[in-house]
C-alpha cells in the first residue's frame, strides 16, 4: 500500500483548478462480438490520422490515456510483434510532452488464441505488459484492463462479448481472472520500473430501486465493488463475497494469492456516464420491452436511474465520495463523455468538472477528469452489437475525414488554462437536471442569468430570427427571453458589396457616427422588429433578410443602404 501512495504522488497533477488536471483519452475498444471484432480506434479513423496528436496538444492536455492493446501488438502468436504503429505514435506524444497512460486491454479479452476463462490469460498480458515497459521506458502509468467488472458483466453475464458467457459462475470466474491478470501485469511493469503507477478504472454506478426490489439492488450494489476489493485483498472469508465466490467456481488460491499480494491502484479511475446510477421497478406495465429483465425469480424493469423519481443523490460527486470513503485512495474521474448534442456534452463535462473541484476544496483527493472519447466512438448505443455507424461525437468531430475541434476543445483548453470555461449555453442545466424524471415535455424557457452574455438576433420579427428566438432555443435548449426582453449589443460587422468586407469599427468611431439617443460603445438595444433604441441596428427586419447597423464609412453607400432597407 505504501509504495502505490509513493507512486500516486507522482502523479499529482500540476495544472488545473485547485490541484484538479484535466485529462483526456481515444475510446480504443478492440472486443469481439458475435458479428466479429469491433476495432474503435480503426472505425473512429484515428488510425489512419497521424495528425491527430497534434491536435491533442494544442489543447493543452499533458496526460492521455492511449492503447497499446495486447490485441494490436500481437494478434496472431504472443511470440509476434507488431510495434509499428505504436512506435510512431507514442514517440511523437513523448516529443510533444504528452504523458501516456498506457491501456493493454479495453473491454476486449486479449488477442484470439486467448480470452478471459483461459487460465493462462493471466499470464500471457503479463507478457505484453514486460514487453511494454521495456519498449517505451518514458511510460509510467498504466491500466492493464479497462473496467473489469462491467467488461465481466457483458463477457460473462450478459453474453453480449466474447466469450458469451450468461450466469453468474462465468461473471465470477471471468473477475477474478482479470484482477489476477491486472496483479500479474503490475508485477511484471514494476520489475521493469519500479515506480510505475497502477490507475484503475471501473464504472461503479450505484442502483436505486423500488420497494419490493431493495434486495435486488442490495445485491448488485455489493457485487459493483468486486474488482477493486479483490485487488485491493479485501475478499478475505468475512467478505460477504468470499463464499459466493467458492460456490461458483473460483478457486480458495486464487482468492488466496489476491488477498496475500494486493495490487491497490494508484489512482482509483471512475467512468461515470449519465447511464451509470440504475433504477430497478417491479412495474413493469409503465416501460417498453426492451428495459424488462429479471433475476429469475422477479421481473423487472432497469432504466436509468437519472429518470427516476427518487430523491437519492445521482452525481459523480456522489460516487467519488463513495470510492474515497471505502478505499481512501486518490480518485479521478477517468471518462466523461455524453452522447448527445453539443450543448448537452457541454454541460455535463462542465458539471463533472465543477463537482471535482468541490470535492477536491472539500478535502476528498480528487486528481483528474478525463474527456473521453476525443475522436468519437461508433455504436456504443448498440455496446458495438449493431453495424449501424451511429457516431457519438466526441472533443473533436471526424466525420469529415479529419479532426474538426467542437466547443469541447475550446472549453478543453481553457480548463487547461485557467481552470473554468464560461458559455452562454451554461446558464441552462442539462436535460438530467432539467426534465421532470420520466416526463418528455421540456420545461419553460428561464430568462438569462445577469452573468450571461447575451446573443444579438437582428430582424427579430423575421423569418430567421423568429427562427432562433423560439423553436431553435427551445430545441437545443438555448436560454432565452421574451421577443421584447431580447438584448444584443452594437458591434457589427459591416458588408460592404459582395466580395469586400470591411472590419467592425472601433469605440471611438461608433461614438462619433452614431447619432441615436442614448448610444454608446457596446450599447444595449432591444430587439422588438421596429426601430430600436439605438435608431440604426434592425430597422426593418424583413423576412429572409438581415437588416445592417447603418454605421457607414462613406455617405453614398449610407443612402444606398437606407433606400434598400425602406424598399426604394
Amino acid at each position: 500500500m505504501d509504495s502505490g501512495t509513493r507512486t500516486g504522488a507522482k502523479l499529482m497533477p500540476a495544472l488545473g483548478q485547485d490541484g484538479v488536471e484535466l485529462w483526456a483519452g481515444v475510446e480504443c475498444s478492440v472486443v469481439r462480438t458475435a458479428d466479429g471484432v469491433r476495432d474503435e480506434v480503426r472505425e473512429t479513423g484515428h488510425y489512419d490520422r497521424f495528425d491527430d496528436l497534434d491536435a491533442i496538444a494544442e489543447l493543452g492536455i499533458r496526460r492521455l490515456r492511449y492503447p497499446v492493446l495486447f490485441e494490436t501488438v500481437s494478434p496472431d502468436s504472443i511470440d509476434a510483434c507488431d510495434w509499428r504503429w505504436h512506435d510512431e505514435r507514442l514517440a511523437r506524444l513523448h516529443d510533444l510532452g504528452i504523458e501516456v497512460i498506457a491501456g493493454l486491454v479495453h473491454h476486449g479479452g486479449g488477442p484470439r488464441y486467448t480470452s478471459l476463462v483461459d487460465p493462462g490469460f493471466p499470464n500471457l498480458l503479463a507478457r505484453h505488459a514486460a514487453r511494454v515497459a521495456e519498449r517505451y521506458p518514458f511510460i509510467k502509468a498504466y491500466t492493464p484492463i479497462n473496467e473489469p467488472l462491467t467488461t465481466a458483466r457483458f463477457s460473462g453475464l450478459y453474453g453480449i462479448w466474447h466469450p458469451f458467457g450468461r450466469d453468474t459462475g462465468s461473471f465470477l470466474r471471468t473477475l477474478t481472472a482479470e484482477c489476477r491478470a491486472v496483479a500479474a501485469a503490475m508485477r511484471a511493469i514494476r520489475a521493469v520500473m519500479p515506480d510505475a503507477a497502477l490507475i484503475q478504472t471501473e464504472d461503479i454506478g450505484r442502483v436505486f430501486s423500488t420497494p419490493s426490489l431493495a434486495h435486488q439492488a442490495e445485491y448488485e450494489n455489493g457485487r459493483r465493488w468486486l474488482s477493486l476489493d479483490l485487488l485491493t485483498g479485501r475478499v478475505d472469508r468475512a467478505h460477504g463475497w468470499h463464499r459466493i465466490l467458492l460456490d461458483h467456481g473460483v478457486s480458495e488460491s486464487e482468492l488466496v494469492s489476491l488477498n496475500e499480494a494486493p495490487c491497490p491502484p494508484d489512482i482509483v479511475g471512475v467512468n461515470y456516464y449519465l447511464t451509470s446510477d440504475r433504477f430497478l421497478d417491479h412495474r413493469t406495465t409503465r416501460y417498453p420491452p426492451e428495459h424488462i429483465g429479471g433475476n429469475g425469480r422477479q421481473r423487472y424493469a432497469d432504466v436509468e436511474a437519472i429518470r427516476a423519481e427518487i430523491a437519492d443523490e445521482r452525481s459523480v460527486a456522489a460516487r467519488l465520495r463513495e470510492v474515497w470513503e471505502r478505499y481512501r485512495l486518490p480518485v479521478a474521474v477517468t471518462e466523461v463523455h455524453n452522447g448527445c448534442t453539443r450543448e448537452e456534452q457541454l454541460r455535463w463535462l462542465m458539471e463533472v468538472w465543477s463537482d471535482a473541484v468541490a470535492l477536491r476544496r472539500s478535502g476528498i483527493d480528487v486528481r483528474a477528469v478525463t474527456l473521453w472519447s476525443l475522436f468519437g466512438a461508433v455504436d456504443w448505443n448498440s455496446l458495438l452489437t449493431r453495424r449501424a455507424r451511429h457516431f457519438e461525437s466526441g472533443v473533436f468531430d471526424t466525420r469529415g475525414g479529419h479532426a474538426r475541434p467542437t466547443i469541447l476543445a475550446k472549453a478543453a483548453a481553457a480548463l487547461v488554462k485557467d481552470g473554468s470555461y464560461k458559455h452562454p449555453v451554461l446558464a441552462k442545466r442539462g436535460w438530467w437536471r432539467r426534465h421532470a424524471p420520466s416526463s418528455s415535455v421540456p420545461d419553460a424557457v428561464v430568462p438569462l442569468r445577469s452573468s450571461s452574455r447575451p446573443v444579438l438576433i437582428t430582424g427579430g420579427t423575421g423569418t430567421l430570427g423568429q427562427a432562433f428566438s423560439a423553436p431553435m432555443c427551445l430545441a437545443w435548449p438555448l436560454p432565452s427571453g421574451s421577443a421584447a426582453a431580447r438584448v444584443g449589443y452594437c458591434r457589427p460587422r459591416f458588408s460592404a458589396g459582395r466580395n469586400r468586407t470591411l472590419p467592425s469599427m472601433g469605440d471611438r468611431q461608433c461614438r462619433r457616427l452614431c447619432a441615436g439617443p442614448g448610444c454608446r460603445p457596446r450599447h444595449r438595444v432591444l430587439l422588438s422588429g421596429k426601430r430600436n433604441r439605438c435608431g440604426n441596428l434592425g430597422a426593418r427586419g424583413a423576412p429572409g433578410r438581415i437588416a445592417f447597423c447603418h454605421h457607414f464609412v462613406g455617405s453614398g453607400f449610407r443612402r444606398r443602404k437606407q433606400k434598400r432597407l425602406r424598399g426604394e
